[in-house]
């Protein structure tokens, strides 16, 4: 004999066989169809993978046709090295110990900048979006400086700072930071009104709404916020080096310009671009178990 709380769903759903049907759990997969999936998963995977590495031989051999002879239709590579002869640059630049020295320096200021940024970015994003009286009083600072890049801050930052190195962390921390207020303020903005009132009639208090609902549900816009924190502050910390570093990739690609190693200048970029995919995806993977409630990838 069905049971009332039964009957009562039956008739929210609209009728028994819609409600048999919601219910229903899906039956197990065979073995067959397990392997199916399988396979099916690892052919995306792989076709996925091809057009990637055929996307990036297609490129380089472009670019080494173009350099080697010297084509010149608006753009002109008569002056761009080859893909050989940048690989070979690379090649010794990769046996160097100078080289890696650069770029211990340069990930070392990064992530000090960016930790920095980070905590104070989600503190004052959550402020502002939950807190009026800092809303008011920090969004007009937020709003004005934050379209101004990073190489307008250099003279400034190289009269207030007592040391260059202390300047160049001062400019990382700018790029990075707006980017985590923004996305953090955004997503702290953006939690559902049921979830707030469900938890404050079950006697939640401030503290326990803002780290249990809050925080969880503006976890997605943070993410993004530190990623592409991340990725503006390789950029700022070149602007930086560049102009007043010591070392650095940044320091190591400037100075190839001015020697004319031009080789060597496209052996920088190429490491500041893997350097800073590399250090976004870390961001993306020590976020990732925090949003798998989410389904965000």
């Amino acid at each position: 004999m069905r049971t009332d709380y039964t009957s009562q769903l039956e008739t929210i759903l609209g009728h028994t066989d819609t409600f048999d049907r919601k219910v229903r759990r899906k039956p197990a997969l065979s073995p067959q169809a397990v392997n199916l999936h399988i396979r099916r998963w690892l052919a995306g995977k792989l076709i996925g993978y091809v057009i990637s590495l055929l996307s990036i031989i297609i490129f380089l051999w472009g670019w080494n046709t173009l350099s080697v002879h010297k084509i010149n239709f608006g753009l002109d590579f008569a002056n761009v090295p080859s893909a050989q002869a940048v690989a070979k640059h690379l090649a010794h630049a990769a046996a160097s110990k100078a080289f890696y020295i650069n770029v211990l320096v340069s990930v070392k200021r990064v992530w000090l900048a960016f930790a920095a940024a980070s905590l104070l970015g989600c503190v004052l994003g959550l402020s502002l979006a939950r807190i009026s009286i800092m809303r008011h009083i920090f969004l007009p600072f937020v709003e004005i400086f934050r379209p101004i890049p990073a190489i307008a801050w250099i003279p400034l930052a190289i009269l207030m700072f007592p040391t260059t190195e202390s300047s160049i962390l001062f400019i990382v921390f700018l790029g990075a930071i707006f980017p985590v207020i923004l996305n953090t303020y955004q997503g702290a903005t953006e939690v559902p009104s049921q979830l707030l009132r469900a938890a404050r009639s079950l006697g939640a208090s401030r503290l326990s709404v803002l780290w249990h609902v809050i925080i969880p549900s503006s976890l997605p816009n943070i993410a993004t916020g530190l990623s592409v924190g991340m990725g503006i502050a390789w950029f700022s910390l070149l602007t930086a080096e560049m102009i007043g570093g010591q070392n650095g990739i940044g320091n190591y690609t400037w100075e190839s310009y001015q020697l004319i190693k031009y080789p060597d200048i496209i052996v920088g970029m190429i490491t500041i671009g893997v350097l800073s995919t590399v250090s976004s995806g870390l961001i993306n993977l020590m976020c990732k178990p925090l949003l798998r409630w989410s389904g965000h990838r």
